[in-house]
């Protein structure tokens, strides 16, 4: 191998148009070579070269450097051998090494070392670029580094790039990963150019983080703005939707999607099935997956799931057979959906199966695999065989799992047993006012109600008090948030005329109101209060209000419905003749004509 451009002459001065030719053959030498065997080659014959410019040698390792970057033949210990090798390296140099870090498949905190290591060797950053400034703003948005992107963004500002657009738009997706709104917000309302990644960066950061009302009014001020939307600003838009279960909204960002012909690729195609099945129209989500062209792993899984947590167990394992026979290869969020499926489904023997299908694709149980099968057992009263099965897993259980372990104990009335894990809880999670509210519901089971005052005690000692329950319900677009016992609502008298009403027609109707769950120490009629100010009946009786049969009265509530509320809800379905569907922390309830889609059985 000869650069023969750089044998012609005896003189160690070389005419500067001789070396950029010399450098340009290097180059494509480089760009052209086909693995890392002959790049060692290259870079052997540039260290011994005798005549080779000081520039050239510098310039000519940064395209090695360059080429360890790509994914095809990414070698970060070689590049960072190749990196040491240079004199006085430049910017070109450093960027090339921060590529192939940043390019990396494992996340590190070398680009920001590498950064330090730039501005530490001259402090007044004279050699700094904005490709500088976006490879390691890139770096920490993957780890969410909140505090050393923050010194990057100060760096930026004392070099003048704090106001490039490029390097703005890395600090919205920077703050925006890092689920800082706050800042990611401000450096965007201080952009006086604003493209489609930036209003990409926020819009996505505000629907990750659940912001249906901010991710909605970004989008529709996007609008007004003249800006178009692509698959990418839509996906998020359908995921705030479904986060927060505003189906009308989101069958208007659906309608909004085809009308203006944007691009529905397999990602926005499964976000709306997603969207729909979050919402509670199962059967939408139904229709676009079956007209999907192309059906991915996570196409598939989504629908699973989404059958799953609607209680349709048959139609779960259906699609799954189905996804099969289509020769798509399953993953891990697959079998959560299949193994939920069975759990809701009650099919003890289907879960087991399904559990050893798991293992034959060579997929590692995790956490979440294995309290579905925790789940399957309680469900099915195996409360033995569940505890055995906890005692054989490979990881350590969480406090999900103890927590299912112990609705199990109570609900068979395991007194001795459900304290063993009450106990465990307590110990991982002291201050979760959810675990002492199931040891109590488990004593008030056992009818032991010296043991029960005593938890409420320790809540007290402890200073842990219960989550207030919130749910929201949409209407005309709108969604409204009903916390437990807040007034605040501006048609709060109209919700309370209604709330007497169904209170009245539920007790004629002979239902007894399950006061032990109430944990405060008051006497019965303010605990039978509490229970008809929970937050889905203020959500409910909204929806009565403001809607008429056969309007769909659906609610998403942040918290495990309680059994009071759910027997109640069952009978408001057949007193007041109106469909409801109930969205928990769980799954999904589908309330007709006094009975549950879920049997009773959650």
């Amino acid at each position: 191998m000869e650069f023969e451009v750089f044998n012609e002459s005896t003189s160690p001065f070389l005419p500067r148009k001789k070396i950029q030719e010399g450098e340009r053959r290097i180059a494509n030498l480089i760009s052209n070579c086909p693995n890392i065997r002959l790049i060692r080659q290259i870079h052997a014959h540039l260290l011994t070269h005798p005549r080779l410019p000081i520039s050239t040698l510098a310039f000519s390792l940064t395209k090695l450097i360059d080429f360890c970057s790509r994914s095809s033949h990414k070698n970060l210990r070689y590049a960072q051998n190749l990196f040491s090798q240079i004199p006085n390296p430049n910017i070109f140099a450093y960027n090339s090494l921060l590529k192939a870090y940043v390019n990396s498949k494992n996340p590190s905190q070398k680009p920001f070392l590498i950064f330090k290591s730039l501005i530490s060797f001259n402090q007044n950053y004279p050699k700094l670029n904005t490709f500088t400034l976006k490879l390691v703003l890139k770096s920490c948005a993957v780890l969410s580094a909140f505090r050393e992107g923050g010194q990057v963004h100060s760096c930026a500002i004392r070099n003048g790039l704090g106001s490039n657009v490029f390097v703005q738009n890395a600090l919205v997706d920077f703050y925006g990963k890092c689920e800082e709104m706050v800042c990611a917000r401000k450096v965007f309302d201080e952009m006086s150019e604003r493209n489609l990644v930036a209003w990409s960066s926020v819009i996505s950061g505000y629907s990750k983080l659940g912001m249906f009302d901010e991710t909605l009014g970004l989008f529709r001020e996007m609008q007004g703005a003249g800006v178009v939307p692509d698959e990418v600003i839509m996906l998020s838009v359908v995921s705030a939707c479904g986060v927060a279960g505003a189906l009308d909204v989101g069958r208007w960002v659906h309608s909004y999607i085809d009308k203006n012909m944007i691009e529905k690729d397999v990602m926005l195609r499964t976000g709306l099935v997603n969207m729909y099945a979050k919402c509670g129209s199962i059967s939408a989500a139904k229709e676009v997956f079956d007209a999907m062209p192309v059906r991915d792993t996570k196409a598939w899984s989504s629908m699973i799931v989404g059958f799953a947590i609607h209680g349709h167990a048959e139609d779960a394992l259906r699609t799954f057979t189905l996804m099969e026979e289509a020769k798509v290869r399953p993953n891990n969020v697959t079998f959560v959906g299949v193994l939920l499926a069975c759990a809701h489904g009650g099919l003890v023997s289907d879960g087991r199966k399904y559990w050893s299908t798991m293992l034959g694709y060579g997929i590692e149980p995790s956490i979440e695999h294995y309290g579905c099968m925790v789940d399957i057992l309680c469900r099915a009263n195996l409360i033995e065989d569940a505890y055995e099965f906890v005692e054989t897993m490979h990881v350590k259980p969480d406090s999900a799992i103890w927590r299912t372990l112990l609705v199990g104990s109570k609900r068979n009335k395991f007194l001795e047993k459900g304290e063993l894990v009450g106990e465990k809880l307590l110990k991982l999670e002291p201050l979760n006012a959810e675990n002492y509210t199931l040891i109590a519901n488990l004593y008030a089971s056992c009818s032991e109600w010296g043991k029960m005052s005593l938890v409420r005690k320790h809540m007290k000692d402890k200073g842990v008090k219960v989550a207030p329950g919130c749910t929201s319900i949409e209407v005309d677009g709108l969604v409204h948030e009903f916390v437990m016992g807040d007034w605040s609502h501006p048609e709060h008298k109209e919700i309370r005329k209604i709330l007497e009403d169904v209170r009245r027609r539920v007790h004629e109707s002979g239902h007894e109101p399950w006061i032990s769950a109430v944990l405060h120490n008051v006497g019965d009629e303010e605990k039978e209060n509490d229970l008809n100010e929970h937050s889905e009946r203020l959500a409910i009786a909204y929806g009565l209000l403001k809607t008429k049969a056969p309007v769909v009265i659906r609610v998403v509530k942040n918290l495990r419905a309680c059994e009071d509320c759910h027997e109640v809800t069952k009978i408001i379905s057949k007193l007041y003749m109106r469909e409801i569907i109930v969205r928990d922390r769980l799954r999904f309830h589908k309330f007709v004509n006094g009975s549950c889609s879920c049997g009773d059985f959650w």
